[in-house]
């Protein structure tokens, strides 16, 4: 079992609790994907999904007030209260605009656990361009700003299959989109 502080440091945390409390829509665009996440989790007949690194929980509130019939949505995300505890599997475990948040010390050990929490599969969206957020400290809220290429190549050493995108997803150069089994 991994424990929360391996996941992320203690100044890293505050920083990222502090950003998710200004008013400046901090880790609420993840409705956007709801469609998307919708369309996996049928295609891999999920019955649960993790939002992981829900933010302010915005994909969760639009996926809740669907008929999605018996599919269990939890999210999780450690800057959050309430939010913040250690999560348990589900079938689809969804990641959207979190990885190139993680501190690079770090990565490998949050991707094992994205891992260990998906049951069927991942949908994963990696920001790969500076954002316009900065932390307290003055580096840029996306620590790890790396091509898809490069994302790729850690999402397999971590021993995820990598599948397309999606065919309803519009790609483009700012992030890379795709679906990992386990």
């Amino acid at each position: 079992m991994i424990a929360a502080n391996a996941l992320i440091s203690r100044e890293y945390l505050e920083m990222q609790r502090i950003l998710h409390a200004a008013p400046r829509g901090y880790g609420g665009r993840g409705e956007k994907w709801a469609g998307v996440v919708l369309q996996v989790a049928l295609a891999y007949g999920a019955t649960s999904i993790l939002d992981y690194g829900c933010g302010q929980g915005s994909l969760a509130r639009v996926l809740r007030s669907q008929p999605l019939g018996a599919i269990r949505v939890d999210e999780y995300d450690p800057a959050i209260p309430g939010k913040d505890q250690l999560p348990s599997f589900a079938d689809l475990v969804n990641v959207t605009d979190v990885l190139e948040h993680i501190e690079p010390d770090r990565l490998s050990t949050v991707l094992s656990h994205i891992r260990s929490l998906a049951r069927k599969v991942v949908f994963v969206v990696i920001s790969t361009k500076e954002t316009n957020k900065t932390l307290a400290d003055g580096r840029n809220a996306h620590l790890i700003i790396k091509p898809g290429t490069w994302w790729k190549a850690q999402l397999r050493e971590a021993g995820f299959t990598l599948h397309p995108a999606p065919s309803i997803v519009r790609v483009n150069t700012k992030e890379w989109v795709g679906v990992l089994t386990p």
